[in-house]
């Protein structure tokens, strides 16, 4: 029987600065000198695409209006236009780089409805394998990732930045 489980990476998140009060995305989305801190892997004239700091998978990788919007009705539909397109832009991105068995896009609309920033609406993006949800994520709440974080986002930006070129 395992009586503990390290990750070590979490240290950063328990001891480190504690962000302002305030939205996150709303933030990163008036802030594009710090896009490498942020994670921010595009932006686009209503959206930006950005990696989750606290990912389920490698590349998981979420579309977010600029405006700070928490209803997709509520949003331009030239924003929600641009939204599908970058989700499909994703899509094809991570599967070309990453070559998953799947793929989770999805919405939280509301704090009860899992979102984890309720105010401010955003379009998950991720690639799945088979055999991804193994016993550490459902019995130990722990994900295994096999790359960094900086890793991913040069990644998806070359990626993405080959897609600008194709346009």
């Amino acid at each position: 029987m395992v009586d503990h489980l390290w990750s070590p990476w979490r240290y950063k998140y328990l001891t480190g600065v504690r962000e302002p009060a305030g939205c996150i995305f709303c933030r990163i989305a008036t802030n594009p000198d710090d896009d490498e801190n942020h994670l921010v892997v595009l932006r686009s004239d209503h959206n930006f695409v950005v990696l989750n700091r606290y990912p389920y998978t490698s590349g998981h990788l979420m579309v977010v209006p600029y405006a700070h919007e928490s209803q997709l009705g509520a949003i331009s539909p030239e924003c929600a236009a641009e939204m599908m397109l970058l989700a499909r832009t994703a899509e094809m991105k991570l599967r070309a780089v990453y070559k998953p068995d799947g793929m989770n896009l999805g919405m939280n609309l509301g704090e009860s409805a899992g979102a984890g920033i309720a105010g401010h609406l955003h379009l998950h993006v991720l690639p799945r394998w088979a055999g991804d949800t193994n016993f550490m994520t459902t019995v130990a709440e722990t994900r295994v990732l096999p790359e960094e974080l900086p890793v991913t986002l040069r990644r998806l930006r070359a990626a993405f930045e080959e897609a600008d070129k194709e346009q």
